[in-house]
């Protein structure tokens, strides 16, 4: 960003070397109401496109649907060919954009969030290990030693859009904290799903190209350490880590946790920057006025300002407000058309791996939460937050169960062709399950606990 000369010294952009003049509970609460709110939005999308899905999957249609995602799409440069089906662009590809926006979450709940405090992530940390833990030993209680066996991580992640989009129908009488809490476990629960998927799911690693993935990190690191601030630049580096990681055998979508992980957290230039930018050029400018000259500097004030402003937000803070309404309402609702399309019959419902993966999220999750915040408490280590009791996390936790995304998407890394409708239709009936009986718990505990307050 090129300073004008004839900005005076004490007006000029500074880096940050103090303190926030801004109140801390605003930094702390605004991005989090604002990522809540597009959840919940999101999450009522999702559901629309789930149940298009559902329909479609079991109409006359079905097959032309079904074909439509098995339509093969290639990118040719030269000799080089990467050809994939529309349901792997969007699984592969696409998905990728989501784990990054994850990787966002989660470093911003590092940096600035529940997880930044060792004693303020006891509980959801904990209530999360519950809540992976207790599901997946449900579902290899009902599938050790079968073939159905390898979904057992299926069961394990909470839905964050449609946690917080029933969360938003119940309205103000949920506590801020108990949104908290779920919130910061569900971006616990995440991580837990990207080791998984990391480490648990795959099979050949081509160390070759895992190499050439860890140059592209490198190339990163030194592009934000000499200061490179544009946008394409890491674009084009991220597309070429992408690549690699998905041609040496590791599932592409790590690639964007990484990379969302890797993204600065503190802003360029000091929060103050831009009102000394802005009192500097207003001065400057209200002398070209008195000259009659208007034109002279109008066009590197308006540009520094621009690039003031933008500099004075965190890169992570940009790209989360820039990508997740696309995720939200562009990414996951593709992907719930993809992959959400299962055909019901009986069969199926009956299916042990159906039953084992709606019984790990239905009755798994609130189990393993619930017993483990317990746990926690008893043992001194956390405390409920305010306004949360045990009836109400029981309720949250059952909420909890609703896995949809993830489970559809680790259903489909972990399972075969034979037994994949099953483990979809499981995960399907299990967040509904879910669904219905958490917000019953929540709409009764909640109606119980103002009555007596009242």
């Amino acid at each position: 960003m090129k300073i004008p000369d004839w900005l005076p010294d004490s007006h000029r952009p500074t880096r940050p070397d103090g303190g926030s003049t801004e109140p801390i509970i605003n930094r702390l609460t605004e991005p989090f109401a604002k990522f809540f709110k597009i959840e919940a939005a999101g999450g009522i999308v999702l559901l629309c496109c789930a149940l298009i899905a559902l329909g479609l999957a079991n109409s006359p249609w079905a097959a032309a649907f079904a074909s439509l995602w098995h339509t093969n799409v290639g990118v040719t440069i030269g000799d080089f060919a990467l050809e994939l089906s529309l349901q792997h662009w969007i699984n592969d590809g696409a998905m990728t954009i989501f784990f990054f926006v994850v990787g966002l979450e989660i470093k911003r709940e590092l940096v600035h969030g529940e997880l930044r405090e060792p004693r303020n992530a006891v509980l959801p940390a904990v209530a999360a290990l519950g809540g992976m833990l207790v599901p997946a030993a449900l579902f290899l209680l009902f599938q050790h030693g079968k073939p159905g066996a390898d979904g057992w991580a299926i069961p394990m992640a909470t839905d964050i859009a449609f946690v917080a989009g029933f969360l938003a129908l119940l309205g103000a009488r949920v506590a801020f904290g108990l949104k908290i809490l779920i919130l910061t476990l569900a971006i616990i629960d995440d991580i837990g799903a990207v080791l998984i998927i990391a480490v648990a799911f795959t099979d050949h690693i081509s160390l070759s190209m895992l190499g050439w993935a860890g140059v592209g990190l490198g190339v990163t690191l030194i592009c934000r350490w000499l200061g490179v601030r544009a946008v394409p630049v890491y674009v084009l580096i991220g597309v070429g880590i992408w690549l690699a990681v998905l041609m040496a055998g590791v599932h592409a979508t790590v690639a964007g946790v990484v990379l969302g992980l890797l993204t600065p957290s503190r802003p360029w230039l000091a929060e103050r920057s831009l009102l000394k930018v802005l009192s500097g050029t207003e001065r400057r400018l209200r002398k070209d006025r008195e000259k009659e000259d208007e034109t002279e500097h109008h066009e590197e004030a308006v540009l520094l300002l621009g690039a003031t402003a933008q500099e004075t937000i965190s890169p992570l803070d940009r790209l989360e407000n820039a990508l997740h309404p696309w995720v939200a309402f562009v990414i996951m609702p593709l992907f719930a058309l993809a992959n959400a399309g299962v055909r019901v019959d009986l069969a199926d419902l009956a299916h042990p791996v159906s039953l084992a993966t709606a019984a790990g999220l239905a009755m798994g999750k609130p189990l393993g939460i619930v017993m483990f915040s317990a746990l926690a408490v008893r043992l001194g280590w956390a405390r409920l937050p305010e306004g949360v009791n045990w009836k109400v996390l029981t309720g949250a936790g059952c909420l909890a169960g609703i896995g949809f995304t993830m489970s559809l998407f680790i259903a489909g890394l972990a399972l075969g062709d034979e037994l994949l409708e099953s483990g979809k239709i499981g995960a399907l009936v299990g967040s509904a399950l879910s669904a219905m009986i958490g917000c019953t718990l929540l709409w009764w505990f909640l109606r119980e606990e103002a009555r007596s307050e009242g």
